[in-house]
């Protein structure tokens, strides 16, 4: 793999009542962003990933929350930044495997993001951080583009909103958001985002965060 890019020291942003979890898979050739190759080499793919799990360990290490933890398939490496809990992911499919997460935070309001939207920033994550983030909502829903979601919060975590949505297809966004909407949630909705899922999705997301490894990376690779 590509070796890692320079990273800068990023201080942990001040606390806040909820805890921010990541899922990532570890960024190795042939097990991530698949669907960039071709154009890019599974190699070139999986620095790609490298570079979009540490700009958005970046962001969540800025933002507001009582505690950051990576639910991770794999071994942590030289990209992980200090101030990071690290769980394993449990076995299964997307929705048990994101389900799991939410059981692993019975303590308190949980917000769950992926590693698919290196464009991400604290403002982007903060009305769902807030101190009154929680007053009069229930969870809060970051829709994707391709019909997905990027981020999930619930004020009381329960893996049973999670299990049996069918994931990775175009309608997953809209079945997630009914589910919490049936079970009487009170759901408020953050930006509309778009994951970096094929070459084009990489080229439009690198356009919105210039300054972001991801953007440098792909320059690199496309020049």
């Amino acid at each position: 793999m590509t070796a890692p890019m320079t990273r800068p020291v990023t201080a942990a942003g001040p606390g806040g009542p909820t805890t921010v979890l990541v899922i990532a898979k570890e960024p190795l050739p042939g097990r991530v962003k698949t669907r960039l190759t071709p154009p890019f080499t599974p190699e070139q793919a999986a620095a790609l990933a490298e570079a979009a799990l540490a700009d958005t360990l970046d962001a969540v290490l800025c933002a507001p929350a009582r505690r950051r933890v990576l639910v991770l398939d794999g071994t942590p490496g030289r990209w992980l930044p200090p101030g990071i809990d690290v769980v394993e992911q449990a076995p299964g499919g997307l929705d048990e495997r994101l389900a799991a997460a939410f059981a692993g935070c019975a303590d308190g309001p949980a917000l769950l993001v992926g590693m698919d939207t290196p464009q991400l920033t604290p403002r982007l994550l903060v009305p769902a951080l807030a101190p009154d983030a929680w007053s009069g909502c229930d969870a809060w829903f970051g829709p994707a583009e391709d019909g997905g979601f990027w981020a999930l919060g619930l004020a009381e975590p329960d893996p049973a909103l999670l299990r049996g949505i069918p994931m990775s297809t175009a309608r997953t966004g809209a079945l997630q958001r009914a589910r919490l909407c049936s079970a009487g949630l009170r759901v408020r909705d953050l930006a509309r985002l778009r994951d970096v899922d094929t070459a084009p999705d990489a080229a439009a997301v690198a356009a919105t965060a210039p300054a972001s490894r991801f953007a440098a990376l792909l320059s690199r690779f496309a020049s």
